[in-house]
C-alpha cells in the first residue's frame, strides 16, 4: 500500500511546525512567534510499532500572507488534507478558542479522514481543565500535549498509528484499481486530440486555438478488457502569462490531474523546442513521485527530416533527473503508436505498485556495497544496516544506517541506479529516505550477512 500520510493542521501560531519537529525528534521545520512563517508543507518518515507512515506540516489556515503568498499557502493547505490518511488538528490550550479554530474546524468537518484534536501547549496538569472548551469543536475527545515539557508524545503517536489505513498482507483481498491518466503539457499540443483518438469518439473540443481546454475533464474508456480514466488537461503556459481567473484555476485545476493520477503523460509537439512550462510541469511531476512518460506529438510532421534518436537525446540533457522516464513518439491525429503507449502506461502503474520482499532487497544492498562500497567519512566508513520497501505508488525504500549525511548524494543515485537495473519498477520514481538506527535495534549490517 502507499505509505499513509498525517497532516498536521490549524490556524496560525498554534505550534504545528513544533510538534512536527517533536514528532521527528529534530529540528526541521522553522519555528517563530511570528504568525506564518510556515508556508510550504515539509514532510518527514516516521517509525512506530513497526508502522511507517509521513508526517506533513502545512502553514497556518486563514493568515494574511504579508508577501501576497495567501493562495499558494491555501494550496499547500489544501493539498495536505486532500493527500493525508489522518489528520491531526492542532489548537492552543493557552489562548483557548479563537474564531479561525472554530473555521478550521469546520472546514474539517466534512471530511472522511479520521480527525485527531490536539491541545497544544499543555505544560502541566494547571492547564487541564481550561482545555475542555476544545470539546465544542465537535471533533470528539482530544488530547492534551505539551512539546516545550514532553507531554503525551508516545500517547499521539498511539493515536496516530490506531487510526491509519489497515496494511493489506502482500496485496490479499485487493482488485486492481482503475487506472487515472493525467494528460498534460502546455498548449496546442495534441492533448485532446489524443483523448479523442483513444476513446474513438469525438468527446474533447479539438481546436487550433491554443488554450480550447479549460478544465480537467474526465473521460473514461476501455482497452483490452479493462477500463482506464484519462484526465484531459488545460494547456499551460508561463506564470507571467497568467493574467484571468480561468488560466490560474486552469493551472491549480492541472497540478491537482497530476496529484490525482497514477500516471502521467507529459506531451511535447515534436515542430516545438522545449520551454520554461514543459520545464515546470517536469518539475511538478517530479515532487509528486508520479510515473511518467514523456510523448513526443505530431511525429508524422517529423517523419524523414529528424531522428527519433536526436529528440531522446535532446530531451535527455534538458531533463537530466528524469532519465528513467520512458520516451513514446505518437501521432494522435491518426492514432499511430497511441495503443502501444498506453498499454505502456499500464505497464508503469503496475511497476509502480509493485512491492519487493525485504530478502531480495537486502541480498541486492549487500552486492551493491560490496561493488562499490560507499565513501569514507571522516575516516570512517558509512554502514548500511539493512533495507525494507515501506511503501507502494511509488515505491518507498528506507536504508537503516549509522550516519544518514555521511552517504553523498552521488552514492544514492548509485543506489537508485542499481535498484532500477536490478528491480521491476525501473521505469518509475522510487522514494529513498536514509534512517539512522535506533539503539534498541539489533539487526545486523547488510555488509556483514552471508
Amino acid at each position: 500500500m502507499k505509505t499513509p500520510q498525517v497532516a498536521i493542521v490549524g490556524r496560525p501560531n498554534v505550534g504545528k511546525s513544533s510538534i512536527f519537529n517533536w514528532l521527528a525528534g529534530k529540528r526541521l521545520a522553522i519555528v517563530d512567534d511570528l504568525a506564518g512563517v510556515t508556508r510550504d508543507r515539509m514532510m518527514f518518515l516516521l517509525e512506530w510499532e513497526d508502522r511507517y507512515f509521513e508526517i506533513i506540516d502545512t502553514g497556518g489556515i486563514g493568515i494574511t500572507d504579508s508577501d501576497d503568498l495567501n493562495d499558494q499557502i491555501e494550496e499547500q493547505i489544501a493539498v495536505g488534507i486532500e493527500q493525508a490518511d489522518v489528520i491531526v488538528f492542532v489548537v492552543d490550550t493557552q489562548t483557548g478558542i479563537l474564531p479561525l479554530d472554530v473555521e478550521v474546524a469546520n472546514r474539517l468537518r466534512g471530511s472522511t479522514k479520521p480527525v485527531l484534536l490536539v491541545s497544544n501547549k499543555a505544560d502541566g496538569p494547571s492547564h487541564d481543565s481550561g482545555a475542555d472548551e476544545f470539546l465544542r469543536l465537535g471533533h470528539g475527545d482530544f488530547l492534551r500535549v505539551s512539546t516545550k515539557a514532553n507531554r503525551n508524545k508516545t500517547e499521539l503517536l498511539d493515536r496516530i498509528v490506531a487510526v491509519l489505513p489497515d496494511v493489506s498482507v502482500d496485496g490479499e483481498g485487493e482488485e486492481e484499481p482503475e487506472m487515472k491518466v493525467a494528460i498534460v503539457g502546455r498548449r496546442n499540443v495534441g492533448k485532446s486530440t489524443f483523448v479523442n483518438s483513444i476513446v474513438q469518439s469525438e468527446r474533447m473540443i479539438v481546436s487550433e486555438i491554443p488554450g480550447t481546454t479549460r478544465d480537467s475533464v474526465d473521460v473514461r474508456f476501455e482497452m483490452d478488457g479493462k477500463s482506464f480514466v484519462a484526465i484531459d488537461t488545460p494547456g499551460l503556459r508561463r506564470r507571467v502569462s497568467v493574467k484571468t481567473n480561468v488560466d490560474f484555476y486552469g493551472l491549480r485545476r492541472a497540478q491537482r490531474s497530476i496529484r490525482h493520477a497514477d500516471v502521467t503523460l507529459l506531451f511535447f509537439d515534436c515542430s516545438q523546442r522545449i520551454g520554461k512550462v514543459d520545464k515546470q510541469l517536469c518539475s511538478f511531476i517530479s515532487e509528486q513521485y508520479k510515473p511518467c512518460i514523456f510523448v513526443v506529438n505530431k511525429w508524422d510532421k517529423m517523419v524523414g527530416e529528424m531522428s527519433t534518436e536526436r529528440w531522446v537525446e535532446y530531451l535527455r540533457d534538458t531533463f537530466g533527473n528524469m532519465w528513467h522516464v520512458p520516451i513514446a513518439f505518437i501521432t494522435g491525429q491518426t492514432g499511430r503508436n497511441v495503443k502501444t503507449l498506453l498499454s505502456h502506461t499500464q505497464m508503469l502503474f503496475k511497476q509502480s505498485r509493485e512491492r519487493i520482499t525485504t530478502g531480495q532487497l537486502n541480498a541486492l544492498i549487500k552486492r551493491a556495497i560490496d561493488n562499490n562500497p560507499p565513501p569514507m567519512f571522516k575516516n570512517k566508513r558509512p554502514k548500511i544496516f539493512y533495507a525494507s520497501q515501506v511503501g507502494t505508488e511509488p515505491p518507498t525504500i528506507v536504508l537503516v544506517c549509522n550516519q544518514p549525511k555521511a552517504f553523498p548524494p552521488s552514492y544514492l543515485r548509485y543506489l537508485l541506479g542499481v535498484f532500477r537495473d536490478q528491480l521491476s519498477f525501473g521505469e518509475v520514481p522510487i522514494k529513498l529516505y536514509l534512517q539512522r538506527r535506533t539503539q534498541t535495534d539489533e539487526r545486523d549490517e547488510v555488509a556483514s550477512r552471508s
